[in-house]
This record gives structure tokens, C-alpha cells and sequence, in this order.
């Protein structure tokens, strides 16, 4: 075969990605989109109600607890209706339990409020740790053998302790582990479905958000009317329900 001599022109074109004489040319489209609706892969849901991270004493504990945070009331169901636990359990036994996209390594000094997460500890470790300890100082204390069989009041003072750092957990810093299950409660009540939370979008239907619609400009300008479709989740396109 023989050789074919590589020009200073065509390798820097080559380099620079500029199509050289003879090249393929650039498809031009006109009047249609250059992409296919349905073409991309359909995102996965977490499947199943089991859990996969939390032992029974620790879903045990964590339903409780969320259902604390979140009651179900006159308004709609609570963190335990929208499968919140659920969606914590599936969060730990991911990139987020194993602090993936941390920096996990030392030096794992107490540091300053404004430095935040200081511990060596996965958030999966916090939460193993956290949950057996309260469960070991409302047994300690004697009103209930767990925090889950406590009376609601006994669990909302039990709470109202933690988070002002009245109680002291052992072997996780109270203020890290009673934030991060704060805002993960939050995040399970509020975020999409796919991911287990907000069940049925009870969340999105409590304050009113339209969710992953596509289009929502005809509602942009409608000042003070309440929105009139249903939200929508990232699984909410027809052409993605599973059979």
C-alpha cells in the first residue's frame, strides 16, 4: 500500500476539526429537529418498597423519626406516606452513602461551622451509628425500649433535644447527623419520584409545583391564578411507563 504523505495543512485542519476537501460534509436540517423524541434511554425509578440499607431496627427508627419531622396531617400524608424512608435507604446505599464525591480524607479536626461536613465518617456510617445510639438512650432513659415506641410527644421533646444538642449520640457529632437527616427528610419529600420520595408527588402537590413539565410559558404571565395541570415527574412521559 502505498504511503500517503501527511501536509503540514491537513494535520493541523485535523487537528483544528475542520473538514478538508473530499470530507463528508455537515447534514444540514431544515423544518425538523436534529434528534428523535424517545431516542434516549428512559431513566430507571427505584423499584421495590424493601429496604436495602437500613436493618429492621433501624427502619424501625428512621420511620418514626420522619414521621415526626413531616406529619401526616389535615394538609395531605406525611414523610412516611411519601416513602421518604425509602428514599433515604436507596441514597445510602449509593454515591451519596459512600461520600463518592467527598474529600474523605484527613486531617479530621473539629473545624469551624462555616467548613462543614469535619467527619471521618460516610453518611452511611453516621446514619448506622446515629440510629443505634438514639435508640440506645430512649431505652437508657425508660419511657420506651426504642425511640419507634415511644408516645409522639416523648419523640417530638426527643427531637426538639437533638437538634439543640441536648442529647449527646455516640460514636457521630449530633449537629452533623441531626442536619444531614433534616435535609435529606426534605429532600425525600420534595425531590422527583424516580428516585423513591414524594409518592404520588404529594410534595409537589402540597406547594403547588408543576414538576419536569416541558413547557410551562403559557403559565408565566397568569398572575395570581393557581396552576390548572397536574405536576409532572421525570417518569411522567407516556413513552416511558413500563408495562
Amino acid at each position: 500500500m502505498a504511503k500517503r504523505k501527511l501536509s503540514r495543512r491537513r494535520l493541523l485542519a485535523a487537528a483544528a476539526g475542520l473538514p478538508l476537501a473530499g470530507a463528508a460534509s455537515a447534514q444540514v436540517i431544515r423544518g425538523d429537529m436534529p434528534w428523535r423524541e424517545g431516542e434516549a434511554d428512559a431513566p430507571t425509578p427505584v423499584q421495590g418498597g424493601g429496604y436495602k440499607f437500613f436493618n429492621p431496627a433501624e427502619a424501625a427508627c428512621i420511620e418514626a423519626v420522619v414521621a415526626r419531622l413531616i406529619p401526616r396531617d389535615e394538609l395531605g400524608p406525611g414523610a412516611v406516606e411519601a416513602g421518604v424512608p425509602i428514599f433515604i435507604d436507596r441514597q445510602l446505599i449509593g454515591e451519596f452513602g459512600r461520600g463518592a464525591r467527598w474529600y474523605m480524607q484527613g486531617p479530621w479536626g473539629s473545624g469551624e461551622k462555616t467548613q462543614g461536613y469535619q467527619t471521618r465518617l460516610t453518611p452511611a456510617a453516621v446514619y448506622r451509628a446515629a440510629l443505634k445510639s438514639i435508640d440506645d438512650l430512649v431505652g437508657r432513659e425508660g419511657k420506651a425500649a426504642t425511640f419507634a415506641k415511644l408516645g409522639p410527644a416523648d419523640q417530638d421533646d426527643f427531637l426538639h433535644r437533638l437538634e439543640k444538642g441536648q442529647v449527646q449520640l455516640s460514636g457521630v457529632e449530633t449537629k452533623t447527623f441531626f442536619d444531614m437527616l433534616l435535609q435529606n427528610t426534605m429532600e425525600g419529600f420534595w425531590s422527583d419520584p424516580i428516585y423513591g420520595g414524594n409518592r404520588d408527588m404529594v410534595g409537589w402537590k402540597l406547594i403547588g409545583f408543576p414538576g419536569a413539565r416541558y413547557d410551562n410559558r403559557p403559565f408565566v404571565t397568569q398572575y395570581g391564578k393557581p396552576y390548572p395541570l397536574p405536576p409532572v415527574g421525570l417518569m411522567g412521559r407516556p413513552a416511558w411507563s413500563r408495562s
